[in-house]
């Protein structure tokens, strides 16, 4: 068997045709979903019938038991190829750690069970398209995540200077030290409970003046610096969303192309065609001539 190509247009081979064609794939997804809906009914066992709960753990193995003749297929299909692509070895590893025995030990690895559902990501077009945007966005978004971090360090420095030398203990929590202090203006950033759970104690504390300290913390981390995530990723799935469509039109081009010479080799035949008849009338006109003039 010749070995595949990872390119869901052609294939090398029965099998090969078989797990790239889409009534494959669609009985893989809907495995995914009925077994991430199955994943999440277990969830209540304590309060199920026993034989349910057997019946749902048998069909949640039966489920991995499919997805690992898939990984084989697929391995003894594309062979070392297999783990060219990333997402070939996220399926593997996710399958994997289906694999791992349910002891206390391994409880929190039995738990990612529920990765499964998460080969939707690839599986589905738009998912993939979608996750592969914000993949080529991360390098972006560790710039923010740097600047971010560096705002925040210094804000925590000051606060603490600012705020931290006091005797009451709900300030010393929030602002005692470097880490209280970073924890705290994340609270802060995140704009959950901020004005009465940390300015207002500060304020109260007897530094009247502490709004202003984190109002400009605001706007320069939260709606200045946040706001770039959102549009790195905009800007991220506009990229991908051009790519997609120039790919569409080079698609469109090709099989015009197509046409197009598909038309021109049919002109061709039958121009081809009309000179041969006008050759064979030509004679027949020359034949008829030398018949009238014996």
């Amino acid at each position: 068997m010749k070995q595949g190509t990872l390119d869901l247009e052609t294939s090398n081979s029965r099998i090969e045709s078989f797990i790239e064609g889409k009534l494959f794939r669609n009985f893989i997804t809907t495995l995914i979903i009925v077994n991430a809906i199955i994943l999440g009914v277990l969830t209540y066992e304590r309060s199920m019938p026993e034989g349910l709960v057997s019946s749902l753990s048998w069909f949640d193995q039966a489920v991995t038991f499919v997805f690992c003749i898939e990984i084989a297929l697929k391995i003894s299909v594309y062979r070392f190829s297999f783990f060219k692509s990333g997402w070939n070895w996220f399926d593997f590893l996710v399958v994997a750690i289906s694999l791992i025995p349910g002891g206390a030990a391994f409880s929190v690895l039995r738990a990612m069970r529920v990765l499964r559902i998460l080969r939707l990501l690839h599986i589905v077009p738009m998912m993939r398209r979608i996750t592969e945007a914000l993949l080529n966005a991360l390098p972006g978004m560790g710039a923010i995540l740097a600047v971010l971090a560096l705002l925040t360090y210094v804000g925590a420095v000051m606060a603490t200077n600012l705020f931290g030398d006091t005797t009451n203990e709900e300030v010393l929590q929030l602002f005692g030290d470097l880490p209280s202090s970073a924890y705290s203006l994340f609270q802060v950033m995140t704009m959950d409970g901020w004005r009465f759970e940390v300015v207002q104690k500060v304020v109260d504390d007897g530094n009247p003046y502490a709004p202003f300290f984190f109002l400009i913390f605001i706007f320069i981390a939260s709606f200045a610096v946040l706001n770039l995530f959102i549009a790195l990723i905009v800007d991220a799935l506009a990229a991908e969303q051009r790519a997609a469509t120039e790919e569409h039109l080079d698609e469109i081009e090709e099989d015009m192309d197509e046409e197009f010479d598909s038309a021109d080799k049919e002109r061709d035949e039958i121009i081809a065609l009309l000179q041969e008849l006008k050759a064979e009338i030509a004679d027949l006109k020359a034949e008829k001539a030398k018949s009238a003039s014996k």
